[in-house]
């Protein structure tokens, strides 16, 4: 691809188009336009993800489309190029990004912004990577949801007892938010949908929650937290503390005890859901960026990246889950702004000021200092727990709670009004636990129609 198709006029280029990219290309996209400038911002995918809606999809509360944000549509004076930076040579001052099928351009900048947030971290547990999903992205919240959905099907027509228990046998793995939100709402669209197929009962169902540590959720009180493993466990849910997951070979799933190693149980699952934490994107370490021992980029408060003697980069900016930020509240482990939506969005606000002020010199920087406004978790229709603004919430409260904020949080207001559209209709019509069936294959039907797949099954 020739450079003629960039625009030559002086870049602020943004890898990565999540809470920070998005944000930030918002934020500058007018005001650099005006300059002569252009934001060019580089991701893999056309859209945002809004995570914290992953389990709600999962749940079928939300239209999967709905939690995300299109860039083309909301990013109107943006340049946008769908790709991976797979080099960054700051002294350059130059990108490299695939395009896909061996394809690569080299993208000139001004300024840089490093946003491309964080990946699921992964242990090297045999059998997992092949009998695994992760819950960061869009289309494995809609797989998942599918997934469950094909299983209680398939299940309530096989007479093999032992494989109907596989298929019933739905395992999640990590206490954090995600994967509490996210096995309390695979319990509620089961138990919908289990309702709904009289071949079916719910003590067929086995649902189990595994965590490493002896408490889930740090984000909130132990009592809350506690309160929360009382309530998971009341729905029937097996809450495992101080376990992990030894192997997963074959969807033999082998749990053991952290304390001594010891085997708890050993069982056969069709779903197993990992949700046990994230890593900096690897576009960190393929970049000229000093990073530290998890990968981050190192930045200031200032949000602007530091080298290996602590003085600001010119013309280098990072902020979100790729980054170590301090946090000057003194709140964050390790003295760093924990990885979550909250700061990143935040973060990228000041970020743009901060580039748009030393850039065109308009204003002093700003340091980055946020005071939580707390969390809170949807623990399925109705129910939830959370402490925004140091408020102790369980239940209904907290469920609203939780549906406010992130209604308002999801970036565009027709975002917003999408969402809340999907929750009015669900309250007036139901839950939809409708599965969408053969989405990896969507070629089945019309190649069985054209003797392809006859053709196939003689050859074997």
């Amino acid at each position: 691809m020739a450079h003629t198709l960039l625009s030559d006029k002086p870049r602020i280029l943004v890898v990565g188009g999540g809470y920070v990219g998005l944000t930030v290309a918002q934020q500058l996209q007018k005001k650099v336009k005006a300059r002569g400038g252009v934001v060019t911002l580089v991701d893999p995918l056309p859209y945002m993800t809004y995570q914290p809606f992953l389990p709600e999809v999962v749940g079928g509360h939300i239209e999967a489309r709905h939690a995300v944000v299109s860039h083309r549509q909301h990013l109107k004076d943006t340049e946008i190029i769908c790709g991976k930076v797979t080099s960054v040579d700051h002294a350059a001052k130059t990108a490299v990004v695939g395009l896909g099928e061996g394809e690569s351009i080299e993208v000139p900048y001004q300024d840089i912004v490093m946003g491309a947030g964080a990946a699921t971290r992964v242990f090297p547990i045999e059998g997992l990577a092949e009998a695994g999903i992760g819950l960061k992205t869009i289309e494995e919240a809609v797989a998942l949801r599918n997934h469950i959905l094909e299983r209680l099907e398939a299940a309530s027509t096989m007479t093999d007892e032992a494989q109907k228990a596989r298929a019933l046998s739905f395992v999640v793995v990590g206490g954090g938010f995600a994967g509490i939100e996210t096995v309390a709402e695979m319990e509620d669209i089961i138990r919908a949908a289990v309702n709904a197929n009289p071949r079916l009962a719910q003590s067929d169902v086995r649902i189990v929650m595994v965590e490493a540590m002896g408490r889930i959720m740090p984000e909130v009180s132990e009592d809350q937290a506690e309160g929360v493993v009382e309530h998971l466990r009341g729905r029937g849910i097996e809450v495992l503390l101080n376990t992990s997951l030894g192997s997963a070979v074959d969807g033999e799933l082998k749990l053991v005890s952290m304390k001594d190693k010891s085997e708890v149980d050993t069982f056969g699952a069709d779903t197993l859901v990992w949700t046990a934490g994230v890593a900096a994107s690897a576009v960190a370490r393929s970049s000229s960026f000093p990073v530290d021992e998890r990968g981050r980029i190192t930045g200031s408060a200032t949000l602007q990246i530091l080298d290996e003697d602590g003085e600001a980069i010119e013309g280098a900016w990072t902020a979100g889950d790729v980054a170590a930020i301090p946090d000057l509240t003194g709140a964050g482990p390790g003295g760093f702004c924990v990885p979550n939506a909250q700061h990143a969005s935040r973060q990228a606000k000041v970020l743009a000021k901060n580039l748009f002020a030393v850039r065109w010199g308009s204003g002093e920087i700003q340091q980055y200092k946020h005071e939580s406004l707390g969390a809170v978790a949807g623990l399925g229709m109705f129910k939830g727990v959370g402490n925004p603004m140091g408020l102790k919430l369980k239940g209904f409260p907290a469920w609203v709670a939780h549906r406010g904020y992130h209604s308002m949080a999801i970036p565009t207001i027709e975002r917003t009004a999408r969402v809340a559209g999907g929750w009015i209709g669900e309250a007036l019509f139901g839950r939809d636990f409708t599965p969408i069936r053969d989405l990896e294959r969507p070629r089945e039907a019309f190649q069985t129609a054209a003797g392809k797949k006859k053709d196939k099954e003689a050859a074997k």
